[in-house]
């Protein structure tokens, strides 16, 4: 056995029962051992929960308490889910079921429906979306793009709630729920959507749960021999279940009660979607007899954004609020966590890059940064922000890693090099198994270069690379590995969705990021009116609001920047305000207490740095202000005429190919496209012309500038340049 075996990225599966135990805090240890009867682990963020109930698991199977294929660990998303097969896997307890709710339920509904109801069962509705639009328009009812995603979100909250469409109108009223559109509207569309599915013979994903509901209480011979089946019950994030999941879970349970939850009160985020803390929130009352433990050792974060994190929560009213838990950071002190305000939106965005720049520079991986904002909307103006100084990123939300065609496609030729062997002429002048992977995914479009720009050829590259860096770090723990001893470790990780990272600064929501973690996240946007959002007028609603926020504070491990802007386009009236939930915790904002709830630090003002704020951006073509980015970059309405030189406008793109061939980068960090329309569009002749267009700061200007106006000219780039780089 080598020491390289012991690689963090393949652990030595424990030598024995108590083996599994090592490491395990008291609290951790305490729910690893509490293996029969009610259990009900209450963790904070960065506590530990996943590896102490993956622990309680393999323990259980490796002492012998319990059979593996007894275990059924539910969760929320298939990457959680994922996640725990993985680590069961690495803990010698691999036979264990862990799968999401929806996914155990249809597996059960595939295997009875044929004895119960006869027959195949109905088609499962990937996308209900289209069906929904049918439905509005048998109705007579007309929904725009934006009406059709919410009407479908709310039949999916009704179905989730167990609201049929006749009383729809009433539970909206009883819920004090924003509908949409009228609820009695709703109520018709969900009504004849549910017609519309059983005249098809479909189904969609809620539809997986009542049917499996439906089945389990009126066949208790079924009901029974799932019982027998599964013995034992994990529920993961237990704040987030809807009462559907609950009656499912109860169903599963009988009168039986070997079920530990493990939640967090705190972290409820998803109320909208039915979810409900009151089932976590009431566990002792139904389970009097519950062994309760509590986990508040932070590992995630330092004490410094875990102040900050307990202060937010300090402020907290409500009924999760009262449950609290109060984080201790078992982390080293840390930075103070940076506070920042900015007099717009794309100053805020600009900021940000350079500070996410600054932190790469100091050798920080863009895969270990994030940028959270309330709403997918915010991040356009991000994504041009870090593309222009030269940032890769990648946006969250994306299909699973394994089930992506291009992953697939390169599994089945590593597949086939690995049976071919010596045999397969790719691998002749390779010397080991990271360029023998290097040489089988150059025929995939794998390259040693990223291809320029983004979209779905750089996201594909993305994911090839991800395999390369995979194979580079298993040779590395694994001395010797072959070639097939790679793929079988593929097949694992896809049987388990155990994916490797993309490299590059994650965009994403603060909803798409509860799970996740980074080494430094931004948190932008925060402004009365996002944080919290305009339409949270309940007290529970912005409750809900400061519970997002503090999931986003605890996503970072020691580096965190909050910041806002004042208004949104530049030379635009200050008059937005930075959100409440900052009240006593950020500098200079009143304080809670002598000693304070939150960190310490101060309030930067951003100011945009490059280049001095001009007032409101003008449409050159009809003079109207622009707030759009796309459209500020440009200095003109999507709309207006464009008196574009297409014949510089080629050259500019030819130029830049070239520029980011030797530098080895993406083309959009050199120009994006909009920037280069923009050049195209004005024809600069001076520094100061070129430097007024949006996306062209100091550090381009001194890097391209002579480039850019030389072509801008009709002269051949680099001549000029060179004298300057000569008078030096």
């Amino acid at each position: 056995m080598t020491a390289a075996t012991h690689s963090p990225l393949f652990p030595q599966v424990p030598e024995s029962a108590d083996a599994v135990l090592d490491g395990l805090d008291p609290e951790q240890r305490e729910v690893a051992l509490a293996l029969h009867g009610p259990v009900c682990v209450l963790a904070g963020a960065g506590t530990g929960k996943t590896r102490a109930i993956t622990h309680r698991i393999a323990y259980g199977v490796r002492a012998g308490i319990l059979q593996p294929g007894s275990v059924l660990a539910v969760t929320f998303t298939n990457r959680a889910a994922g996640e725990m097969r993985g680590r069961l896997r690495e803990l010698g307890a691999g036979g264990v079921q862990a799968r999401t709710f929806h996914s155990a339920a249809l597996r059960q509904l595939q295997y009875f429906w044929p004895k119960v109801v006869g027959g195949d069962l109905p088609r499962l509705l990937e996308r209900k979306i289209q069906l929904v639009a049918e439905s509005a328009a048998r109705c007579r009812v007309r929904l725009d793009r934006n009406e059709l995603r919410d009407v479908t979100g709310e039949i999916e909250w009704a179905k989730v709630t167990q609201t049929v469409p006749g009383d729809y109108p009433a539970a909206v009223a009883k819920s004090v729920r924003d509908a949409p559109r009228d609820p009695a509207e709703i109520g018709q569309i969900y009504a004849m959507y549910e017609q519309l599915k059983r005249d098809r013979s479909v189904m969609d994903f809620e539809d997986v749960l009542l049917l499996t509901v439906g089945i389990l209480q009126d066949r208790h011979d079924i009901a029974d021999q799932i019982r027998r089946q599964y013995q034992h019950f994990v529920v993961d994030e237990y704040q987030d279940v809807s009462p559907l999941q609950q009656r499912l879970l109860d169903l599963w349970l009988g009168d039986r009660d070997n079920l530990c939850v493990v939640g967090d009160a705190s972290q409820t985020i998803y109320s909208f979607t039915g979810a409900t803390p009151d089932h976590l929130l009431n566990f002792r009352t139904r389970h009097p007899n519950a062994t309760v433990v509590k986990l508040v050792r932070d590992y995630r974060s330092t004490p410094q954004v875990v102040h900050l994190a307990n202060g937010l929560l300090s402020q907290a009213r409500g009924r999760a609020a009262e449950h609290r838990l109060e984080l201790i950071s078992q982390r080293d002190p840390g930075p103070e966590p940076a506070y920042t305000e900015y007099a717009d939106e794309p100053a805020e965005a600009e900021g940000t890059a350079r500070r996410i720049r600054d932190l790469i520079a100091a050798g920080v991986p863009a895969g270990e940064i994030a940028v959270l904002y309330r709403i997918n909307a915010q991040s356009e103006v991000y994504e041009q922000a870090l593309a222009d100084a030269g940032v890769p990123y990648q946006l969250r939300g994306a299909e699973r890693f394994f089930e992506r065609q291009e992953v697939r496609e390169a599994g089945i030729a590593l597949r086939g090099a690995a049976r071919a062997g010596g045999n397969d002429a790719l691998l002749d002048d390779t010397e080991d198994l990271p360029s023998q992977v290097r040489a089988v995914l150059s025929t995939k479009g794998w390259t040693t270069e990223p291809p320029a720009g983004s979209g779905a050829v750089r996201d594909r590259w993305e994911s090839l690379a991800a395999l390369v860096r995979l194979a580079e770090d298993f040779a590395r723990a694994r001395s010797g590995a072959t070639l097939s001893d790679l793929v079988a470790e593929l097949d694992e990780r896809a049987a388990a969705q155990h994916a490797p990272t993309v490299q590059g600064v994650t965009l994403a929501s603060l909803h798409a990021a509860k799970g996740l973690e980074w080494d430094a996240v931004f948190l932008v946007g925060l402004t009365e009116g996002m944080m919290p959002i305009t339409y949270a007028k309940t007290d529970e609603q912005v409750e809900e609001e400061r519970r997002l926020l503090y999931v986003g504070v605890t996503r970072a491990r020691l580096h965190l920047s909050l910041s806002w802007a004042l208004s949104r386009s530049p030379g635009g009236r200050a008059s937005r305000r930075p959100t409440r939930f900052l009240k006593g915790l950020r500098p200079g904002s009143g304080a809670l207490g002598a000693a304070g709830a939150g960190g310490g630090g101060s309030v930067e003002r951003g100011s945009g740095g490059r280049r001095k704020r001009r007032g409101p951006v003008l449409c050159r073509v009809c003079g109207a202000t622009l707030t759009e980015a796309g459209e500020m970059k440009l200095m003109r309405c999507e709309d207006c005429p464009s008196d574009m030189d297409e014949a510089l406008y080629e050259r500019l793109r030819e130029w830049r190919s070239d520029q980011a061939k030797q530098l080895g980068q993406p083309a959009y960090c050199v120009f994006t496209d909009k920037t280069l329309m923009a050049i195209a569009e004005c024809v600069p002749s001076t520094d100061g012309e070129l430097a007024a267009i949006s996306g062209v700061g100091a550090r381009k200007l001194d890097r391209f500038g002579a480039d850019v106006l030389a072509l801008c000219a009709g002269e051949e780039p680099g001549e000029e340049r060179a004298e300057d780089d000569g008078e030096d």
